[in-house]
Order: C-alpha cells, then sequence, then structure tokens
C-alpha cells in the first residue's frame, strides 16, 4: 500500500487536475465587443509569474485603441481585483494598427487582440485550493459612431500543489498569449538612435552599429509615440536617407501635453529592423533646440482628449431633429422680441384668410432663405479653414453694435418715438405699401439673426451632422430648421380657429405695440453687455452714446416731417453726425483683437486649452468644460440657473471636480476645433472628463439633475 504522505499527494494532484479541467472565465457581449479573461496556464504556481490576458474581440469594421489612441480614442483601460497575494502589472501591449478616420489618424486594433498582464505571486497563495482573478474593462469602440462599453470580468483558476505536478499550459489560450507575446516590439539592435528637435519638427536619426551591415533598404518607416500630446498622429512621418543614415522626421503635436524630454514609441518598418524584426522599441533622449508646437496649417487636427467626430445621426434622424430644434428655437429668450413683434402683427391683420396666409408664407420664406444664406456662408468660411459654427456672426463687435442699433431702432419705432413710413421717400414708401410682403419676409430674416446665437435642443446633434456631410444633407437640413421655426406662424396663418384665440384689433394694440418695446430694449442692453465683453467699457459708453445721438436723429427729423421748423432737420443730420463720429471706434474695434480677458483669480472657473484639460484628467481629475460666450442667451440661462447654484457648486467641490471655461465670445479656432471633435457647431456644450472613463457629453438646456447625475458618475464602478 501507498504511504500516507504519497497518498496525500497524489488525492491532491488529482484533485487539482479535475479543477483545472474547470477553470474558466465567463465572456461577456456586448452591442459590439466580445471581452474576456483568459490565461496561459491552466493553474497559479505560488511563487511564479502567471500571464492573463484581456481578449476583447471586435464586430467587423469595429475598432478598439492603443495605449495613445492617436488624434482621437481613449485607450482601454483595465483596472484589477486579485486577493492581496497577487499582484496585477501594467498591460503589456502589441504593436497598433494605424486606422485613417477622415483626415485624423488614430491607433488601435481591429479583429481580435489579446492584451497581456503578468500577475505576480507568492508563497502564500498555496493556502487557497482557487482563486477568483476580477478586473473592471473599459474601452471605447469605435465604427462611425464612438460607443464607450465596458464589463466586470473574472477568471476562476486552481492553485497549483507545492509538491504536485506543474501546472500544464492551457490548451486554448497558451498558444495565443505565447504568439502575441513574441510579437510585441523588441529592442532595436544592430542600430544606434538619436533625435533632435528643429522647432516644430524632431528628426529621429538611425544609423547602423559598426559591427552590423547596412542595409540596402529598410522600407517604410512609422512612428507610434507612447504618449500622447508630443508627436502629431496625422502629421506626415518624412524618411530620408544620407548614406547609411536615415533620418525619419516626426511633427511635433500642434496641442503639447506634458513634458517632452525623450523620444519613446514602436518603430514599424515594412523592410526589417533589428534582427529583421518588423517592430522595435526606440527610447532615446530627446536633444536639440525649444520645442514648437506645429502651427494649425501643418498638421491637420488637434489631439483632444475625446472620441473622434463621427456622427451617428442617419439624414433622416437628422432632418427631424432640426425640424424638433427648430421648432423649440421659438422658446428661446433671444427670440422673444421678434416672436411678440409676430404676434402683434397676426392681431393686426384681422381674420381674413386668403391675406393671413400670404403673410405666414411671405415670413416662413424669409426664415428659410434666411437659413440657406447662414448654411452657404458657414460652408464657404469652413471650407477655407475657418473654424465657425452656429452664431458665429455675434463673434464680430460690429456685427453686435449693429443690432444694438437696429433693436434700439425699431424699439423707438414702437414706443411712437418716429414712424418708418415718414423717414421714407415717398416713391419707397409707396412702393412698399403695395408690396407689404417684403416685410414679412424681412421681419423672418430678422428672427433667424436674433435668433442664431440661441441653440435649441435637438440643435446641437443636427448642425454637427449638417456640417460634416454632403452638401446636399447640409441643404436639406438647414432647410428644415426654418421649417420647424416657420411653422408656428404658419400654423396661425392657416388655422382660423387658433387665431380666434387672438383680441379683437381696437385701441389695445397701441398700448401693446409700446410695451412691446421693451423686449427690444432689454435685447440692447444684453447686446451692449456682449460688447463690454468682447472689447471694453469704452466700447459700452461709445454704443450709447451713439445710441443717444441716433434717437436724437430720429425725434428731430420726425418733427420736422410733422410740421416743425427745419432747423429740426439741421438737427437731425447732426444727430447722425455725432453718432458717426462717436461710434467709428467701436466698429474700428474689431480690428484690433486683443487677448481674451483672464478669470478673475477668485474665479472657480480656468481658462480652458486642450493641454489644461488634458493634463488634469491625466492626473487623475475630473474636468468639466463649459463651452460658452456673452452672446448665447441660453448659455447665460444655464449658468444663472444651474451651474452658479449651490447645490451643483457644492457637487462640483465634493466630487473634486476641476471648473473649465472655453469662452467662444470671441472667435477662437482652438475653441472652434475642440466644438467640432465633439461634433458641435455652436454653444452651448458641456462635457464631463472622467479619468478612466469615457467623457459625458449633457445636453443644451442643462438642468441640475443632469448635472448631479452626471457628477454621480464618477464614484460608480
Amino acid at each position: 500500500m501507498p504511504r500516507p504522505r504519497l497518498l496525500i499527494n497524489l488525492i491532491a494532484t488529482a484533485a487539482f487536475a479535475a479543477a483545472a479541467a474547470i477553470a474558466h472565465a465567463a465572456p461577456v457581449r456586448t452591442a459590439h465587443v466580445e471581452a474576456e479573461l483568459v490565461s496561459e496556464r491552466s493553474a497559479i504556481v505560488p511563487g511564479e509569474p502567471l500571464t492573463v490576458a484581456l481578449r476583447l474581440v471586435m464586430e467587423r469594421g469595429w475598432h478598439t485603441y492603443w495605449q495613445n489612441p492617436g488624434d482621437s480614442g481613449l485607450p482601454t483601460t483595465l483596472t484589477w481585483k486579485v486577493p492581496a497575494p497577487l499582484r496585477a502589472g501594467p498591460i503589456q501591449w502589441p504593436a497598433p494598427q494605424v486606422l485613417p478616420v477622415g483626415p485624423l489618424i488614430n491607433y488601435g486594433y481591429e479583429g481580435e487582440v489579446l492584451l497581456l498582464t503578468d500577475i505576480a505571486t507568492t508563497g502564500d497563495v498555496a493556502t487557497a485550493q482557487t482563486v477568483t482573478l476580477a478586473a473592471r474593462a473599459d474601452w471605447l469602440v469605435c465604427k462611425e459612431v464612438c460607443i464607450p462599453e465596458g464589463a466586470d470580468l473574472a477568471l476562476v483558476l486552481p492553485v497549483a500543489p507545492k509538491d504536485g505536478a506543474a501546472a500544464p499550459t492551457d490548451a486554448r489560450w497558451g498558444p495565443a498569449i505565447a504568439r502575441t507575446r513574441a510579437s510585441f516590439p523588441r529592442a532595436l539592435s544592430g542600430w544606434n538612435a538619436s533625435a533632435t528637435a528643429h522647432g516644430s519638427v524632431v528628426d529621429l536619426v538611425l544609423t547602423p552599429s559598426p559591427s552590423a551591415p547596412a542595409p540596402a533598404d529598410i522600407g517604410k518607416l512609422r512612428f507610434f509615440a507612447y504618449n500622447a500630446g508630443q508627436i502629431e498622429p496625422s502629421g506626415a512621418q518624412q524618411l530620408s536617407r544620407d548614406g547609411a543614415r536615415w533620418t525619419l522626421a516626426l511633427p511635433v503635436a500642434v496641442q503639447r501635453v506634458g513634458e517632452f524630454t525623450r523620444v519613446a514609441g514602436v518603430l514599424e518598418s515594412t523592410g526589417g529592423l533589428g534582427g529583421n524584426e518588423r517592430a522595435v522599441v526606440v527610447d532615446v533622449p530627446l536633444a536639440g533646440t525649444a520645442i514648437a508646437a506645429a502651427t494649425p496649417a501643418e498638421s491637420s487636427a488637434q489631439v483632444l482628449p475625446f472620441a473622434p467626430a463621427e456622427s451617428a445621426l442617419s439624414l433622416g434622424a437628422a432632418v427631424v431633429l432640426a425640424l424638433l430644434g427648430g421648432l423649440l428655437l421659438n422658446l428661446m429668450p433671444c427670440v422673444f422680441p421678434v416672436l411678440s413683434l409676430k404676434v402683434l402683427g397676426f392681431a393686426a391683420h384681422g381674420g381674413d384668410r386668403a391675406t393671413m396666409r400670404k403673410h405666414g408664407l411671405a415670413f416662413a420664406a424669409g426664415v428659410v432663405v434666411s437659413f440657406w444664406l447662414l448654411a452657404a456662408v458657414l460652408v464657404a468660411l469652413r471650407a477655407a479653414g475657418s473654424q465657425l459654427g452656429w452664431g458665429f456672426q455675434l463673434q464680430s463687435p460690429v456685427v453686435v453694435a449693429g443690432l444694438a442699433l437696429l433693436f434700439f431702432v425699431l424699439a423707438l419705432n414702437l414706443s411712437g418715438l418716429f414712424e418708418i413710413r415718414l423717414l421714407l421717400p415717398s416713391s419707397l414708401a409707396g412702393w412698399n405699401a403695395k408690396n407689404p410682403y417684403v416685410n414679412d419676409a424681412l421681419s423672418g430674416v430678422l428672427a433667424v439673426v436674433i435668433a442664431s446665437p440661441c441653440s435649441a435642443p435637438f440643435m446641437g446633434a443636427a448642425l454637427g451632422y449638417a456640417l460634416t456631410s454632403s452638401i446636399a444633407s447640409t441643404w436639406i437640413v438647414f432647410t428644415m430648421l426654418g421649417a420647424g421655426m416657420a411653422l408656428p406662424y404658419l400654423a396661425l396663418a392657416y388655422f382660423p380657429a387658433w387665431r380666434s384665440k387672438l383680441p379683437k384689433p381696437g385701441a389695445w394694440m397701441r398700448r401693446l405695440r409700446q410695451l412691446l418695446a421693451f423686449p427690444l430694449y432689454a435685447t440692447v442692453i444684453w447686446l451692449a453687455w456682449v460688447l463690454g465683453a468682447q472689447l471694453d467699457n469704452d466700447a459700452v459708453a461709445r454704443l450709447a452714446a451713439t445710441l443717444l445721438m441716433v434717437a436724437l436723429a430720429l425725434w428731430a427729423w420726425q418733427t420736422m416731417r410733422t410740421g416743425g421748423a427745419r432747423a429740426w432737420g439741421v438737427a437731425a443730420i447732426a444727430g447722425l453726425a455725432g453718432a458717426l463720429i462717436v461710434g467709428w471706434p467701436v466698429a474700428a474695434g474689431v480690428a484690433s483683437e486683443g487677448a481674451k480677458p483672464a478669470l478673475a483669480a477668485s474665479e472657480p472657473w480656468q481658462d480652458y486649452t486642450p493641454q489644461r484639460v488634458a493634463q488634469l484628467v491625466a492626473a487623475g481629475q475630473p474636468v468639466f468644460v463649459d463651452f460658452t460666450a456673452a452672446w448665447c442667451v441660453t448659455c447665460q440661462v444655464n449658468k444663472r440657473l444651474v451651474l452658479n447654484t449651490d447645490a451643483v457648486r457644492q457637487a462640483f467641490a465634493q466630487g473634486n471636480v476641476a471648473l473649465v471655461r472655453a469662452d467662444w465670445t470671441r472667435r477662437d479656432p482652438v475653441i472652434g476645433a475642440a466644438l467640432a471633435a465633439l461634433g458641435r457647431d455652436g454653444v452651448p456644450v458641456y462635457v464631463l472628463y472622467r479619468p478612466d472613463k469615457a467623457p459625458l457629453l449633457l445636453s443644451e438646456l442643462l438642468s441640475k439633475q443632469e448635472v448631479l447625475a452626471a457628477i454621480g458618475t464618477l464614484h460608480s464602478s
């Protein structure tokens, strides 16, 4: 009979073999990825390292990202939860693929990838029969749309007995993990490497070692930097040769992030380097002149900590959103003055059905044609390289001052200070009386001009789709925006029963007309505040003086035309001349675009730069970015009702959220590029960047509940 100790060993070995046969990890299937943990060996051997891999299998056409995702995207993360005797190391990344996305270049994987991690063990683990290795995996998977996904994974492995048989290689996954490890980039051998900076270019120089023969050709080279924000992924990498010396010119990133003292990454060659290796590791100190970021013209993309601006919308969905967005645009605060004027116009026209329909169609035509013109201007300027978006015209102080003057004159007219018909030449006044529908079309134009700074719900996604699609799609989406905005007025024009709710014409209309002047005066005050944010207090004072002179001129001219002395005509001319003299420096202010004023030191918000956001997130701090503008009324409403409330401020503080404000009051190509990367073309836009998680894009109309819920995700698993 066997000895008792031998019998115990045999029983332990048999139990271990049975446990190894049932070692398992449960695969998790998300919408586009299958994920699981797999092991190189079928059991844990105490004191010996164990290699475990995160296996990701993407649907055809979809991809995940490398440790440096390139121009956009997010790297896959793996957070381990293992028993105390075990320690999990970092992810070991296979060499990435180049993934072109329009003008962008991303780095990642398609098909199947194994991301390896070494698990260190100690002898203490021998006391357990099985060990559960748990991990939280998060990844961004992209095709035409990017979707943040993740899964909680677990792998149960038996523990091999100390005196038992060695743990065999897992028959299914051991060879695959071994092949992945063999494909890892190797240390560069047979070559000497150096890196020198020349302004916005880094020269990576390769020369054969004295003992190595110079190759006739090394094929094409591609360098993948380990760290984002150093080398521009979408920039051209030019290879040149001087005898046995090869130089790869690498463009410095447009938006630099962190220190850049070493050139470290993976170098791939189609001709073979370092013992015929196709991928080698390069890590050399950076020498030479100070690094200067490439200009936007030298690179086609901005490095931003967000996913690609690929639209998930179809044309049909964009059309529906555009129609709803245009309809809701009538409810935005900046449209109220024009809305009030149209209501007054409907009341004045009474119940003539045919006339009302013509007036409604004329107004709708003015709205739709104005949207067409806006689309044409935006497409043309963006094609020329300008980063412009919805509400771009109010980034100009000249336009802001001009609108303030226009609304002030309209308000004076409604207040009864003057009548427009008395200012017009008799021939023009007669033509206008015969063509009343021109006034309706022009009021439609005015409605679009004043509505353009506002962004209603559903508009952001529709505009992002429109301005990144074909010209035909852009035209269709902007047409539906105009149709949605004009829809309420067409409904009042075509359905008399709705108009019956309005009071009958009478003496009340004169008082209502005077009352409606006050929303226009309020709009003038708002535009003056916008001008002060763009320029300075002197500009506001000059605008106020200009408006005063214009009011004097209009009153004097009206007095003269209604029977006053000709001297009043001279006063009117003098007032207009004074308005031009005083107001000219306001118009000239656009020519000298000074730097945007910095936020006050006591202000909890920091000024926006992509580098600042990336650095804060890399340091593990969540960041809330408020893309805003002084001329955006919706932005100001969100600040007053949501962002500046005690509850939201306290939640930001408790969550250790860094607050960053991207002020687009004046034209800023960096902010414009950031908005384009987010798939948006106007403000407001709100983004919560979360360490180790995908960013959250919030809605245009904020609520306290939405912001608090977003902050709550920072602490969820």
